[in-house]
């Protein structure tokens, strides 16, 4: 029985958390979260690092310090919160923050800042880190790399998917004894944050209040949902550097109805909704759907999914245990312990790398 500690910043870019596991016979018991958002001028650099732009390699070499410090001040708040000191964790599991991630162009790459070294040199404890690059290097998606671990945390006899709505939305498919499934649905709450940051200069939409006041545009949700990553095969994987704001004026350029802000928010909305249950509904005999990630939090999103999935059973991961906002920096917690045991953590039918294989560079604070 040992204790990880897992960081993950994700596609909201909304900072980081910091959680602590105890982990056992490969199964994770949450202790503690820390969250410390990005500071206004490091969260501007990551944006722009997402695009092409001037002076790109200064930038993100600048970012990648900056997220370590910020990351190590998150592991020593951890520790202070539970009267811990640093040799009483086995190791990080960072997983960085993913400013690019092409995985099918002709030289396949996926770049995550946050340096290791620094880290690892501010905590005193050991990091894993970089756990994308190898499955890409065996021809896969690098993403999603969460299916493993709910398989080994939520599994059942019957046949269960999680759904985790960050920036990107993703699903696991888990059924004890099952190879587990799973890829990237689309957008999740990317697009609804910009535009509500655009318009009321609010990171997110609270509880969905926004998109409720709005009217779905049948039109523009059509337009969005004929994309052609929709309707792609998995594996695949995305992010935002495909669904971003240059994505969404060229969908609104193709609607000609008069359109309030409120009623794009709503929209959005319903297509972050519908992607999720129409990949939902590629699987038979689904006996429950739970969601984690800042999404759970929205009651406009969490109701559409509801409407959209019918009698099957919606709930959050609080239900299995883990708290929706801490299921992401556990699975990377669990990543750690993965790499530190010499466990094969991908899974080529998710990835669609050319075999299992050991994730993630150690690194030393000595």
């Amino acid at each position: 029985m040992s204790l990880y500690i897992g960081l993950m910043s994700g596609t909201s870019m909304d900072g980081v958390d910091a959680v602590l596991c105890r982990i056992h016979d490969q199964r994770a018991e949450t202790l503690g979260q820390v969250h410390l958002p990005y500071p206004p001028a490091l969260l501007d650099s990551l944006h722009k690092l997402c695009l092409p732009g001037h002076n790109e390699l200064v930038t993100a070499g600048e970012a990648d310090i900056q997220i370590a410090r910020l990351y190590s001040q998150a592991v020593l708040a951890l520790l202070r919160q539970n009267n811990l000191n640093a040799d009483a964790i086995s190791a990080i599991g960072s997983h960085g923050q993913t400013v690019r991630h092409h995985p099918d162009n002709l030289y396949p790459f996926t770049i995550q800042l946050g340096d290791p070294n620094t880290l690892t040199a501010l905590t005193g404890i050991p990091v894993v880190a970089d756990f994308r690059r190898k499955d890409m290097a065996l021809g896969g998606q690098g993403a999603p790399l969460v299916p493993a671990f709910h398989q080994a945390q939520f599994a059942t006899e019957q046949r269960t998917i999680v759904v985790n709505i960050g920036g990107i939305a993703n699903l696991s498919v888990v059924k004890r004894g099952d190879v587990p499934l799973g890829f990237d649905t689309g957008p999740g709450n990317t697009l609804m944050d910009h535009w509500i940051n655009h318009h009321l200069q609010q990171s997110y939409d609270t509880n969905g209040d926004w998109a409720a006041s709005g009217t779905v545009s049948q039109p523009l949700l059509n337009s969005m949902l004929s994309d052609k990553y929709f309707a792609q095969r998995a594996p695949k994987s995305t992010g935002r550097e495909y669904f971003n704001s240059a994505w969404l004026q060229s969908q609104l350029a193709e609607v000609t109805d008069p359109l309030t802000p409120a009623d794009v928010q709503a929209t959005l909305c319903a297509l972050t909704a519908n992607t999720i249950c129409q990949a939902i509904h590629q699987f038979k005999d689904v006996a429950h759907v739970y969601i984690c990630g800042g999404g759970a939090f929205n009651q406009q999103l969490v109701s559409n999914l509801q409407a959209g999935l019918g009698p099957v059973p919606l709930s959050s991961t609080a239900g299995l245990g883990i708290h929706p906002q801490w299921v992401e920096g556990a699975a990377f917690a669990w990543l750690a312990f993965a790499n530190l045991n010499r466990l094969s953590a991908n899974v080529p039918a998710v990835t669609g790398a050319s075999r299992g294989a050991l994730l993630g560079g150690l690194y030393l604070p000595d």
